[in-house]
């Protein structure tokens, strides 16, 4: 390994080279069309949760989410740094992703804003504790819980590296199950969340 090359946090399977290796202009880039193009991207839209047990209970509507290994199973989430989400899952090291179905822009939307824990609910939706004590919404047409095993802290969202260590489907999805989640694009012609 090189002096300019440092370990990744999470493995260090590889040589990891720092963003700032690579000098390109920002300015050089043309802007609109860096936008458009990383908005080509398709996302599912979760609400992601999380509790410290302590009384902090925190839930986000997230779309930067992908698996990336079977076994274990793995999935990956951006989750803003400045967020309470971020918070309690770097402290607590448990989160669950709820799917939302095409049904659910309302929870969606809801979950952009800050979190309210009253009467049992979360921001006015239903919740119940998960196996790992993460919430976990009643309307959510499925829902997993994840350790989280590592996490790559670059940029204004760190990468999140969670295993699967419970899964819920209350009752089976008919038809392709991708197909019934809840797309950036079914929020409407003017919701973005990249570029």
């Amino acid at each position: 390994m090189s002096p300019s090359q440092t370990s990744l946090p999470v493995g260090g399977a590889f040589p990891y080279y720092p963003p700032s290796q690579f000098i390109i202009e920002e300015d050089r880039m043309d802007q609109d069309a860096k936008k458009t193009v990383l908005r080509m991207i398709p996302y599912g839209i979760y609400v992601l949760t999380a509790d410290d047990g302590k009384g902090n209970v925190a839930a986000a509507t997230v779309n930067w989410v992908t698996q990336t290994a079977f076994a274990p199973p793995l999935v990956v989430v951006g989750v803003k740094t400045d967020s309470g989400a971020y918070q309690i899952i770097k402290d607590k090291k448990m989160f669950a992703l709820n799917m939302l179905g095409k049904d659910q822009k309302g929870a969606a939307f809801t979950f952009f804003k800050p979190t309210k824990l009253e009467d049992g609910k979360l921001s006015g939706q239903a919740v119940h504790k998960g196996t790992t004590g993460v919430p976990i919404l009643d309307a959510a047409p499925a829902a997993v819980e994840c350790r989280v095993t590592g996490i790559v802290e670059q940029g204004d969202h760190h990468i999140v590296v969670g295993e699967v260590v419970e899964a819920h489907l209350p009752k089976p999805i008919s038809g392709r199950p991708d197909a019934a989640i809840l797309e950036m694009k079914d929020l409407g012609d003017n919701v973005f969340y990249g570029g």
